[in-house]
């Protein structure tokens, strides 16, 4: 378990979003399934990124990586019989991926650490075997489908995870028939299913949306293509808070044309207060005095974490709500950021779907448990900044599931660690 000891500081200076994982999980995955060659870019090799390539490559794909290019060689999909697919700590990876070795017929066993084999996969349990797929586990993981995927109506729960949906739909275009997703309650996270529709129809696939779910062609071909990917809204939204808690950072390689729901960070950063400028290619945050909003975290709850350290230094009560999915990641979030927060001497008090945060004028500083989510981690690194005293974090490597270099960027930008 590796530690790192931060201590106040301000970030200034510019630094370029690392490429959206979400981006690229897609795109991986639809180049795969294109079966011919597709080049990449740009591409960061975080670890659920590698677990997204290494098993799509176990499922037969050829994958060469050099200069942030990633080369995708389809030309193999499928042509095996069996499978074993190691997902790491990737929900994405996971579930996009289930419903996928399904269509292609491959026998597989899906694998994966931390709180995944923990994590909810009973939508695919329920629906799947409806559809000709054998699903054998004893709860979790290890998961092994067997059998090939039929065309068809799933209905399936919008509230859980939208990589359900995103799954069924990257599988869809495989099957013989037309298939449809009707959904048995309101869709949140809305933005990833569309960055999923986004990538399939840049891959040449069609969906149809409808009223109460979406429609699928069956017998669509994934075309081969040369894919750029999107900067991460996401990531950045933590040196944006580093912004308007401590100095003046651009945050480079951003566009406000997208599909990904964690653009509301400038919106929200904007609520709060915060001196905020958009920039030819990105978005420019300086220290602010910041006050206290209601936050509606259904489609984000990525960003409750670093939106709840900032809201513990603005002026009044704030609430973070419909945020109960937060229990179900890589951490129980609610309570860890609740747990974060205080540690440093915050007041932040967990409600079953939220959190409400009063603000301090600074936080002490402390010790802060990590609890492996990279989301915690770096969150407390920003509210490190505005601490009377270090802050030591433990769990630090955990980071390397979504943002290896982070820590490098936030020396480079003058943090302190």
């Amino acid at each position: 378990m590796s530690k790192i000891t931060v201590f106040p500081s301000q970030l200034n200076g510019a630094v370029t979003a690392p490429p959206s994982k979400s981006d690229v999980h897609r795109a991986v995955i639809c180049a795969a399934l294109s079966g011919g060659v597709c080049r990449i870019a740009p591409v960061a090799f975080s670890n659920d990124i590698r677990a997204t390539v290494g098993c799509v490559e176990s499922l037969g794909a050829r994958c060469e990586y050099s200069g942030g290019v990633l080369t995708v060689d389809g030309r193999n999909m499928f042509k095996i019989q069996s499978a074993v697919l190691d997902c790491g700590e990737s929900g994405s990876t996971l579930r996009f991926l289930i419903p996928i070795a399904a269509a292609g017929g491959v026998t597989t066993t899906f694998t994966g650490k931390g709180r995944l084999p923990e994590r909810p996969i009973g939508i695919y349990l329920d629906c799947l075997p409806k559809a000709g797929v054998e699903c054998r586990t004893e709860g979790g993981l290890p998961l092994t489908v067997d059998g090939r995927l039929k065309s068809g109506e799933f209905k399936v729960a919008g509230n859980v995870s939208s990589q359900f949906i995103t799954g069924l739909l990257l599988a869809f275009p495989l099957l013989d028939g037309d298939s449809k997703i009707t959904l048995t309650s309101p869709l949140k996270s809305t933005g990833y299913v569309d960055m999923t529709i986004n990538c399939m129809e840049r891959f040449g696939v069609k969906v149809e949306r409808l009223s109460d779910g979406f429609s699928v062609g069956g017998n669509q071909r994934y075309i081969p293509q040369d894919y750029t990917c999107e900067g991460d809204w996401s990531q950045a939204a933590f040196f944006m808070a580093a912004g308007a808690l401590s100095g003046d950072v651009v945050v480079k390689g951003l566009v406000r044309k997208t599909a990904q729901g964690d653009m509301e960070i400038a919106e929200l950063l904007t609520r709060m207060g915060a001196k905020l400028e958009y920039t030819a290619d990105g978005v420019r945050v300086c220290k602010s005095k910041l006050k206290a909003i209601h936050v509606d975290a259904g489609d984000i709850p990525d960003l409750a974490p670093i939106l709840s350290a900032l809201l513990s230094f603005a002026e009044g009560e704030s609430r973070v709500y419909n945020a109960e999915r937060l229990r179900l990641k890589e951490s129980d979030r609610l309570k860890t950021t609740a747990a974060m927060l205080n540690s440093l001497g915050g007041n932040v008090t967990e409600l079953p779907d939220g959190l409400i945060i009063k603000g301090v004028s600074s936080l002490k500083g402390g010790v802060v448990d990590g609890a492996n989510d990279h989301r915690i981690v770096m969150a407390a690194s920003v509210a490190a900044l505005r601490c009377e005293n270090k802050v030591v974090i433990t769990d630090s490597e955990s980071i390397s599931k979504s943002y290896p270099d982070y820590f490098e960027e936030y020396k480079r930008l003058g943090g302190l660690c």
